[in-house]
C-alpha cells in the first residue's frame, strides 16, 4: 500500500499530476490537487515525477 500526500502550500494547481496518474486517484478541488482514493495507488511515482514544485510525495506503507 502507498500513501500519496499533497502539500497544499506547494501545490500550484497545474493539474499535471491529475493528468499523469494512471490510476486516476487525483483530482483538482478548489485549485489544488487532492487524493480521492489512496487505496488504488499503484506506487508508480508518476505524480511525484511530473510535479515541478515538489508538492506530491509518496510513501510505501
Amino acid at each position: 500500500m502507498f500513501l500519496v500526500q499533497i502539500d497544499e502550500e506547494k501545490c500550484e494547481g497545474c493539474g499535471e499530476c491529475v493528468e499523469a496518474c494512471p490510476a486516476s486517484i487525483l483530482e483538482l478541488v478548489d485549485g489544488k490537487a487532492t487524493v480521492t482514493d489512496a487505496t488504488e495507488c499503484l506506487g508508480c511515482e508518476t505524480c511525484v515525477t511530473v510535479c515541478t514544485t515538489g508538492a506530491v510525495t509518496l510513501q510505501e506503507m
